[in-house]
């Protein structure tokens, strides 16, 4: 659980953000890192909170059905996750294909390579949990421990290359710094991706919220290792301007190894955060069709237990989107609009909370947000910020929005038709608690668990 709440946020793309965001801030990169990883704890708070109350695979969607109805679930899935992840996940795979093209196997198609590492991911979660699990403790683990030893190496200067001769001021921008608070938000995203396993990770209820907080902790502390480290090798200019300021960095302090090193890493990067949407994602969309909300064949389960159809499916968009990717200047702008979407799905979460109190002040909760509601309202307000505030280039900004609102827009039209002609139920008609937990425990209802068809499958073996 740990591996996937840091193996999904620490992205070949976050590392970027990290090197970026210590070159235009130097070490004051410090307060908007630190501030965004409290904000991501508000959000585990809630997250943890939900799962405590209501330990599905469907995460958001089943968390949204007994406060605000199917229709606001559909959306926060299928906007925040499926629709900002078709971008991230296909330039998570072309980055792996570019690096393992320049660094490992020149001869070989970027294009190639990154279709053969999302297919070899996607065969890995067919196959079922366990491999998905050592999978990504594999991948995880090396890429924290490299960070952190050439991180270690670079503050130590005990590299090869040698450390500028210059001074830093600790935060040379004032409160300008601020400016900066979405790209740290970044660096800390995607923690609540623990939740779609519930039904299958042994004691849900106190690993969820514990590897979340964890996961945090360890993100934190890594980047500020390795990008303290990155800003004491290279100037703070060709940071900020840099594609790939992790590996100017990693080749800063240990030359022509440190580049390869950093290749490997990038690698295990990007492989972990797919690894973890191909694995989280069609646990969401699984939950969703036993629940009427998506096509039925998402909700069937392979011998080992895994919801294969999903797997397919959202390796299939990977690989799609992935052929238009090359020399996309837009990405970014569409995987930001797509974080707009992802953000409103925080609101949601912390809405959850506030109308589970309410509506549910008895549900049992082995986990519960402290200090009151306090966390989710600062929370709120905190996302909102963000939200006006996505990127400094007002240009960029607009067209962040723009993209945003169609993704919006076709998650909302194809929600709202869904909900009324296929499962023929009013928008907010909510679901009762009850009925929710009783369906997890009771299969005649036609509703089983990912951990139940597995137990049956160990059975007949």
């Amino acid at each position: 659980m740990v591996a996937t709440a840091v193996g999904i946020v620490v992205s070949s793309s976050a590392m970027v953000s990290l090197g970026q965001g210590f070159g235009i801030a130097g070490p004051g990169f410090l307060i908007p890192m630190v501030i965004a990883m409290v904000l991501n704890l508000f959000v585990a708070f809630s997250f943890a909170e939900l799962a405590s109350i209501i330990p599905r695979a469907g995460g958001i969607n089943h968390y949204t059905l007994p406060t605000m109805g199917p229709f606001i679930g559909m959306v926060s899935v299928l906007s925040g996750y499926v629709l900002v992840n078709m971008f991230a996940g296909s330039a998570e795979a072309h980055i792996a294909g570019t690096v393992i093209h320049g660094i490992f196997a020149p001869d070989v198609s970027p294009l190639v390579i990154s279709a053969i590492f999302l297919i070899i991911l996607s065969i890995i979660n067919i196959r079922g949990i366990e491999f998905y699990s050592w999978s990504q403790m594999i991948l995880t683990g090396g890429m924290i421990v490299s960070l952190v030893i050439i991180g270690i190496i670079g503050l130590t200067g005990t590299g090869s290359g040698e450390p500028l001769k210059t001074s830093i001021d600790f935060n040379s921008m004032g409160w300008g710094v601020v400016g900066l608070f979405a790209l740290a938000f970044w660096l800390f995203v995607g923690i609540e991706f623990v939740c779609p396993m519930a039904e299958e990770v042994k004691k849900p209820k106190l690993y969820i919220p514990l590897s979340m907080i964890l996961g945090l902790l360890i993100i934190l502390v890594v980047d500020l290792i390795f990008g303290n480290a990155a800003i004491k090798y290279v100037p703070l200019n060709i940071l900020a301007g840099s594609e790939s300021p992790h590996v100017k960095a990693a080749t800063a302090i240990l030359g022509k190894t440190g580049q390869i090193w950093i290749g490997i890493v990038t690698v295990f990067a990007t492989g972990s955060t797919i690894n973890t949407l191909i694995c989280s994602i069609p646990r969401m969309l699984y939950s969703m069709a036993q629940k009427g909300q998506m096509p039925q064949i998402f909700g069937k389960l392979n011998r080992w237990g895994s919801p294969w159809a999903g797997i397919v499916f959202l390796s299939s968009l990977f690989l799609v989107f992935l052929i238009g990717i090359s020399g996309s200047a837009s990405i970014t702008t569409f995987i930001l609009a797509g974080a707009f979407c992802w953000m409103i799905t925080y609101i949601v979460a912390h809405l959850n909370v506030i109308i589970m109190r309410v509506k549910y002040p008895n549900a049992a909760r082995t986990f519960k947000s402290p200090l009151g509601l306090t966390f989710q309202i600062i929370g709120i307000f905190g996302i909102i910020y963000m939200m006006f505030n996505i990127f400094p280039d007002p240009a960029v900004k607009q067209q962040i929005y723009m993209y945003a609102v169609i993704f919006l827009l076709i998650t909302v039209v194809y929600s709202a038709i869904w909900v009324k002609f296929a499962m023929k139920k009013k928008l907010f008609e909510t679901t009762p608690i009850e009925e929710l937990l009783k369906e997890g425990s009771d299969s005649s209802e036609g509703y089983i668990t990912l951990a139940e068809n597995k137990n049956k499958t160990d059975v007949q073996g």
